[in-house]
C-alpha cells in the first residue's frame, strides 16, 4: 500500500471558504508531535527513510503510532511505502529503540485540521517553524489514478500540481534550520 500525498503552501482561510463549496466534510482538528530517530548503522537522509513515532492529541484522547516511512517511489508526488501500527505505551517503545542504538533526531510538531473529499484526506496544517501547509493524501495499491485524483482536487482547491513540495516536514524543518 502507498501513501499519495500532494502537499504546497497555502493560506487556510482561503482553503477553508474552496472545500465548504466542495462539499467537502470536516473530520476535526489535531495535534501531533513527530519524533523522528536516526537508525544506529545506516542513514536514513541518503536512504530517503523515516522511522516516526507520532503522539497525537484530540478531543478524544491522545494515541501514539511508529511509522516507517519507505524513499520516494516517483517524481510526480510525495509517494512512498508507509507501514504503521499502534503503539500502547510510547515511552517504552522510546525507550527500546534508544537501547535497540536508535536516537531522536528531531522533532516536528504541528496542527492538522482534516476534512474528508470522497476517497481524500485533505489537511491543513500548521508546522511550528514553516507555517501554513494544505495536504491532499489517500492510500493506495496503484499510484498513478490517485495522484491523478489528488493533482484533481489540488487544482479544485486553486493550487498548482506543479507547485507541489515533495520534501517531508522534517526535510524543510533541516533546510530552514541551515
Amino acid at each position: 500500500m502507498y501513501e499519495v500525498e500532494m502537499k504546497v503552501r497555502a493560506d487556510h482561510d482561503r482553503v477553508r471558504s474552496r472545500l465548504s463549496g466542495l462539499g467537502a466534510v470536516p473530520e476535526g482538528t489535531v495535534r501531533q508531535v513527530d519524533t523522528y530517530y536516526d537508525h544506529p548503522v545506516r542513514e536514513f537522509a541518503e536512504t530517503d527513510e523515516a522511522l516516526r513515532i507520532r503522539r497525537e492529541a484530540a478531543t478524544e484522547g491522545e494515541k501514539t503510532r511508529v511509522t516507517y516511512k519507505g524513499p520516494l517511489v516517483e517524481a510526480e508526488s510525495k509517494t512512498r511505502t508507509e507501514l504503521e501500527t499502534a503503539i500502547a505505551d510510547g515511552a517504552v517503545f522510546d525507550g527500546i529503540l534508544e537501547r535497540l542504538g536508535f536516537e531522536p533526531a528531531a522533532t516536528v510538531e504541528k496542527t492538522r485540521e482534516r476534512f474528508r473529499h470522497g476517497e481524500y484526506t485533505v489537511t491543513l496544517d500548521t508546522v511550528s517553524g514553516l507555517g501554513e501547509f494544505l495536504e491532499v493524501e489517500t492510500e493506495a495499491e496503484v499510484i498513478e489514478p490517485a495522484r491523478e485524483g489528488a493533482a484533481e482536487l489540488l487544482q479544485r482547491l486553486g493550487f498548482d500540481p506543479e507547485s507541489q513540495i515533495r520534501r517531508s516536514y522534517l526535510g524543510l524543518l533541516i533546510e530552514a534550520d541551515r
